[in-house]
């Protein structure tokens, strides 16, 4: 694979004249290989509707708008919506822990595909959340006897697949199954050890749920959606490698590996990327962060910290946005360009009475005020057209890119004969704002070329 190219930006003096200009979309060297699908600039909205009920708004500059439409404008292209098992009965007594059922997730989700969305389907195959402890059957499912078990799963993804479809809300991604590095539907599906039943198990009960999708995919006629395995090891590689060698084993036959990766439970942005690069290298699939947040305000619950650290990202609007800098350089600079998005958990959230949100309303897109915040520019960003944008800042130009330049190198030279040599910019590249920054002074006796450039 040849070297990968942004825009070429002349800048400089001509002539007593100031010129600082874009030539926009010219790519140079050798060719590269496209991605076969876009980046994934995503956000987990499940909870939409459920704020909504309780009479909170989402706005943009202070103008009340759709959430979703919120979120498009900001460079958000895909969204992410779980899905629970849990009865009409469950939901209506305790709408926040039971409410993400097929009849509340379908109408959000034809909402998703009508702002011109990308859709996440989150299967968490229980009545309420399901995470790395709490992965239980529903209770429905409870009685059911193992090969039975493997049945309902092929049946009940099927169904609900075939729901999304006639509904016109076909997902273009599904998780099979939320945060299972132990497995799901305990005790028949969790796992232990290395090669034994319990690993059969788990590989019967994914196997026979992808086989479920590709059945009301065949009997609907749409794509077939791309299949993500989560489990919550973003910066645990020794955990990372023992699961997915071992589902390997089985056979699964899944598309993206996905990491929940929070800082103060996950670690640094050192070990995610450890993590994520060396799941490329083995794995050769394309690798997402499924689950990510920072806190925009320093009430954010006192055990974050307890937990880990925040790794000197302060507890700000900026620092939420320094903190997805960060984390897009990690993801942009997986190998072999692997690294295929990112979902922010929990940004619809906004505080509610009555309501046990964790803290994550301190960690989401929109403030006390339901204002969007500048961190759905920075998560937008990285999906955003890797163009440099120029601005004369007194005798300075200043140049800037979007997150999805994040693991870029600013090359210049002088002259764009055949023989052209670059040379890496060595001015300091910093995050202002939602976008990558270098200030560099003009240059009165010759112009000068610039272009982002990445391996």
């Amino acid at each position: 694979m040849g070297m990968k190219f942004a825009n070429l930006v002349p800048a400089g003096f001509m002539n007593g004249t100031k010129k600082a200009g874009v030539l926009a979309g010219l790519l140079l060297g050798a060719a590269f290989a496209a991605p076969a699908a876009p980046f994934v600039a995503g956000a987990d909205f499940s909870d939409l509707s459920f704020f909504e009920s309780r009479g909170k708004v989402y706005k943009d500059g202070g103008q009340v708008k759709d959430g979703f439409q919120i979120l498009k404008d900001h460079g958000i292209n895909c969204i992410r919506l779980r899905l629970w098992t849990s009865s009409a009965a469950q939901a209506q007594a305790n709408a926040y822990n039971y409410t993400n059922n097929l009849t509340y997730t379908v109408p959000l989700a034809v909402r998703v595909k009508n702002a011109g969305l990308l859709f996440c389907l989150d299967f968490h195959y229980s009545d309420t959340w399901a995470d790395p402890n709490d992965q239980a059957k529903p209770a429905a499912w409870a009685s059911l006897t193992f090969p039975q078990l493997v049945q309902q799963m092929r049946t009940y993804n099927s169904n609900n697949i075939a729901a999304f479809a006639a509904a016109g809300a076909m997902p273009d991604y599904v998780q099979v199954g939320n945060e299972i590095p132990q497995g799901m539907l305990f005790p028949d599906g969790q796992v232990s050890g290395s090669q034994n039943t319990s690993w059969s198990q788990l590989g019967q009960l994914m196997n026979a749920a992808i086989q479920g999708i590709k059945d009301a995919t065949n009997a609907t006629g749409a794509k077939m959606p791309t299949i993500i395995v989560h489990i919550d090891r973003g910066g645990d590689w020794a955990t990372t490698m023992w699961f997915f060698d071992n589902l390997n084993f089985q056979g699964v036959p899944y598309d993206i590996i996905g990491e929940s990766y929070y800082p103060w439970w996950h670690g640094s942005p050192t070990s995610l990327n450890i993590c994520l690069s060396n799941a490329a290298v083995r794995y050769g699939k394309p690798i997402i962060v499924a689950e990510t947040a920072f806190p925009w305000t320093n009430t954010f619950p006192t055990s974050w910290t307890n937990f880990g650290s925040l790794y000197g990202y302060p507890p700000t609007r900026a620092g939420q946005v320094s903190f997805i800098a960060a984390l897009a350089k990690v993801v942009k600079s997986v190998t072999n360009q692997l690294g295929a998005g990112v979902f922010y958990w929990g940004a619809e959230y906004q505080a509610a009475n009555g309501v046990n949100e964790a803290g994550f309303n301190t960690a989401s897109f929109f403030d006390t005020g339901g204002n969007v915040l500048p961190v759905a520019d920075a998560v937008g960003g990285m999906a955003a057209p890797l163009l440099i944008g120029t601005s004369l800042n007194g005798s300075n130009l200043q140049l800037q890119w979007p997150f999805s330049g994040a693991a870029s190198k600013l090359m210049t030279t002088t002259t764009l004969a055949p023989s052209t040599a670059w040379s890496l910019v060595p001015d300091p590249i910093q995050n202002t704002g939602a976008v990558f920054t270098v200030t560099r002074p003009l240059d009165s006796s010759q112009s000068r070329f610039y272009r982002l450039q990445s391996n």
